[in-house]
């Protein structure tokens, strides 16, 4: 009866975008802006943020790969998460100008610590070789999770951060509710899911190997990195500290945009 009267079997659809703020495309061309800016003075620019967690285990991964006919990958029944082995943490970071990233993987906690460290990472063994006369550091990062610009950690981490390199770090945040614009999602996680897809992540080797075998027609380069670092989850930032965060707040929403100065 229901077929008769032009129905049919449909999935949800994802089209409704919700409340948006006011600013949001304000937020977006003042980012382009900035990137162009950077890229034009020869300075780096980078778009950072944590893949989602994957269990490791000999677990079903979605997708598909080669394999002999009938004789596919056997895998557990149940995707239950093995403690023993845990989860991996890839945190990102993507070059916008020449089109390549480190990738940290952690084992521990998601947290403003781990991320810093894994920018820290890819200064160290990437960015400084390509930009060898860097003053300064543009990262682009979503407003929530492990870089959101309300988390002190984040900002102290920061801090330390510009005071080992002695960069002048510039902090844009695309505005809540739009990180699948943030450039990454598109540029470096896809592409790392498609190259994973139906392999199961049996341990923390083959998840690094197959992130750094990650490449494209348009010349995409990864490369990734172990981190064993164990990073405590709600640690504390006391006011002392803060207060030495050198921070300048933008004049257009300090709050999404601002600078941390290394210490004189």
């Amino acid at each position: 009866m229901l077929r008769s009267q032009g129905y049919s079997l449909q999935s949800n659809r994802k089209t409704v975008e919700g409340k948006q703020h006011p600013d949001r495309d304000a937020q977006f061309q003042h980012i382009a802006k900035r990137v162009r800016a950077f890229q034009r003075a020869s300075q780096p620019a980078i778009s950072v943020d944590t893949k989602k967690k994957e269990p490791l285990g000999n677990l079903r991964n979605k997708g598909k790969t080669y394999c002999l006919k009938g004789n596919p990958t056997s895998v557990k029944t149940h995707d239950f998460p093995d403690r023993k082995l845990g989860k991996a943490v890839p945190y990102g970071v993507y070059d916008l100008v020449n089109n390549e990233a480190g990738v940290s993987v952690g084992v521990s906690h998601d947290t403003a610590e781990f991320a810093v460290t894994a920018i820290h990472r890819w200064w160290t063994r990437m960015g400084k070789k390509r930009y060898p006369s860097a003053k300064r550091l543009l990262i682009t990062a979503d407003c929530g999770g492990s870089n959101s610009p309300r988390t002190r950690l984040w900002r102290w981490e920061l801090q330390r951060l510009a005071n080992k390199t002695g960069l002048a770090i510039e902090v844009c945040h695309y505005p809540p509710g739009t990180s699948k614009w943030n450039k990454i999602e598109h540029r470096l996680f896809c592409h790392i899911t498609r190259n994973w897809q139906g392999v199961p992540l049996e341990d923390i080797t083959i998840v690094i190997n197959l992130i750094g075998s990650t490449r494209t027609e348009e010349g995409l380069e990864v490369h990734a990195w172990l981190d064993c670092g164990q990073y405590e989850k709600s640690r504390k930032v006391a006011d002392a500290q803060l207060s030495t965060v050198r921070i300048r707040r933008d004049t257009f929403h300090g709050d999404w945009n601002y600078h941390i100065l290394p210490s004189r």
